[in-house]
């Protein structure tokens, strides 16, 4: 099998180029993207933030890295769908790893993620932060603020996150709300996909309810996120609960009354007008999951990312 490759995360040369390695074998980055520490060169860097200490209901996001990477493998070696292109023939990604927390206290947590995400973030290259679970996001916003200012918050999510916040709360429910509060996100740009519960307030951000976008072609969501966010930098963050429970069902707050996992990835393709900085996939919890469908939806969100991305680098 001369044309085969193996554990092109730890043998590839360089950076550009189609991994080979056998869908069942091989180590097992980001769609077998090189695995290193070394930003030069980068243009996109995805990245693990193995967290779960903020939950609310079920924990088991602090997996959710290492089951997006294991089902991206089937992505590795074909032009990617829906893209038609090897997303990695010009376009240099890395896997970088994940983020080390100590998971005994706590309070270091914020800072260490900003910090991580801000060096990476200054290197030029695009941040893809596989969580975890949704307060990872909060720091991810912070770092990514500092770099571009004041952000548009796209967000996909069953849950509006906009609760009581006293500013030193480790939370998954109230970082969009602080980032109203701390002026890292204008709400007037912002909008949420796929509410279903509600919250005291929502802060100023539109919101599309999960019976409002069943009613809506995919074309008609992304328009409303576009007429929203406008021309202002935006961060994409996707809370995989924002699918239905018979999509997704590897979640810590399962909502049922969800869009498909085919209907919002549809959404997703069709916001390559909109000047995204930084994404994230988040809220990814294997344990209740038999047979990886929730890692798989997250693993192509990621996917659809670096899509993106690929066709903006190409204009």
């Amino acid at each position: 099998m001369p044309s085969k490759s193996i554990d092109h995360a730890f043998t590839a040369r360089g950076l550009t180029g189609a991994a080979s390695d056998p869908t069942h074998a091989g180590a097992l980055s980001f769609m077998r993207r090189k695995f290193t520490k070394n930003l030069r060169g980068a243009d996109a860097v995805v990245w693990g933030i193995p967290f779960d200490a903020a939950v609310s209901n079920r924990p088991g996001a602090r997996f959710g890295p290492q089951a997006i990477r294991r089902a991206s493998a089937i992505f590795d070696n074909d032009p990617q769908y829906p893209f038609e292109r090897d997303l990695f023939e010009t376009m240099a990604v890395i896997d970088y790893g994940d983020c080390l927390l100590d998971y005994g206290d706590h309070r270091k947590t914020p800072a260490t993620i900003e910090r991580e995400a801000a060096k990476i973030i200054r290197s030029g290259a695009f941040l893809v932060s596989l969580g975890g679970d949704h307060y990872v996001t909060w720091p991810l916003l912070k770092a990514h603020a500092a770099r571009h200012g004041k952000l548009a918050l796209v967000q996909f999510d069953a849950h509006q996150d906009t609760w009581f916040d006293d500013g030193r709360r480790i939370d998954h429910g109230s970082f969009v709300g602080r980032a109203v509060r701390d002026d890292v996100i204008g709400p007037a740009h912002s909008i949420q996909i796929g509410i279903r519960t509600h919250a005291p307030e929502d802060c100023g951000i539109a919101m599309l309810y999960g019976h409002e976008i069943d009613e809506m072609k995919a074309a008609e969501i992304a328009e409303a996120i576009q007429r929203r966010v406008g021309d202002m930098p935006c961060y994409v963050t996707f809370d995989i609960d924002c699918l239905d429970p018979a999509y997704a069902p590897g979640t810590g707050t399962p909502v049922a009354g969800g869009p498909s996992s085919a209907k919002m990835l549809s959404v997703l393709r069709k916001l390559g007008g909109l000047n995204i900085v930084g994404a994230d996939i988040v809220e990814v919890a294997p344990a209740y999951d038999h047979a990886d469908i929730t890692a798989i939806a997250g693993a192509t969100v990621a996917q659809h990312y670096l899509g993106l991305l690929a066709e903006r680098r190409a204009l």
